[in-house]
């Protein structure tokens, strides 16, 4: 396992309806299917797509994998059981009680931008976080050399954009790379499925999709400890085996689905390798 705890994180995000209603002065008739079509049509009609921007989506979830003291958890922080401030203060809130390494798939370009405008609006406390070496905590001087904001440092670990070196144009999905080392890889929805979802009540579906994301990306962060050199062969294997382990004790459907997609992603990736060989 890592020496310090590990704290893998996804968000996953719909229109900020309300918000998009009082900056647009739109009638408060309007159902929320239509504020959110009237911004999408503006947003394609500006810039060729419907993604809107950082500060206009609302967190509905954040999944979590934490990696500590031998035990690896996940979970999720998700609406409507959890306001959109609950949600972002309470992750916020394990930052200040582990001060973990982050690890995130696209974080630094999205989820963490998102967190930070809408913490932002919420009046979010998250002094840990922003921790740049001049805080009132112990260890706050070595924070001026590896803290949670610099894009080149590792406290905060964007995997997708160090394994680009940084090049936008180089950005591989963690769909096609998680499915090409045998893991599952995306199950049932992807981030564009999110807004249906949710104005069908599918609250759950998504923060389900939002663990099994949480999960490849945790699993291709093991591999890269094992290509940097952190695990051997056996450790990287171990380290497999025991999430899978672990997700086989939650029995609930959507980690029985992950596991099948688990057991035949590998299976495939060794039948090529026969074939190869």
């Amino acid at each position: 396992m890592p020496h310090s705890p590990v704290l893998v994180f996804d968000i996953e995000t719909i229109p900020d309806v309300e918000g998009l209603r009082r900056l647009n002065h739109l009638d408060a008739a309007l159902s929320d299917a239509e504020i959110a079509e009237f911004a999408f049509q503006q947003r394609r009609a500006k810039t060729g797509s419907d993604f809107m921007p950082l500060h206009l989506q609302r967190v509905v979830s954040i999944s979590c994998v934490l990696r500590a003291r031998g035990n690896f958890k996940v979970w999720s922080l998700a609406a409507p059981a959890l306001s959109e401030a609950e949600i972002i203060q309470r992750f916020f809130e394990g930052v200040e009680k582990f001060t973990p390494q982050m690890v995130s798939w696209n974080g630094g370009g999205f989820d963490l931008p998102v967190l930070h405008y809408r913490g932002l609006i919420h009046g979010v406390s998250a002094p840990r976080y922003w921790d740049l070496g001049d805080g009132d905590y112990a260890d706050s001087r070595d924070f001026k050399w590896n803290n949670y904001i610099s894009r080149y440092h590792t406290r905060h670990l964007d995997l997708m954009d160090l394994l680009a070196l940084y090049q936008p144009r180089a950005n591989a999905p963690l769909d096609d790379l998680a499915r090409l080392m045998g893991f599952p890889g995306k199950l049932g929805m992807d981030g564009g499925k999110v807004w249906e979802a949710w104005q069908a009540g599918k609250a759950d579906d998504i923060r389900d999709y939002c663990e099994t994301d949480v999960v490849n990306t945790y699993l291709v962060f093991n591999r890269f400890r094992l290509m940097r050199g952190e695990l051997d062969k056996t450790e990287a294997a171990a380290e497999e085996a025991f999430v899978r382990a672990e997700l086989t004790r939650l029995d609930k459907p959507h980690w029985r689905e992950y596991l099948a997609a688990w057991n035949q992603g590998a299976g495939d990736r060794e039948q090529k390798f026969e074939g190869e060989a």
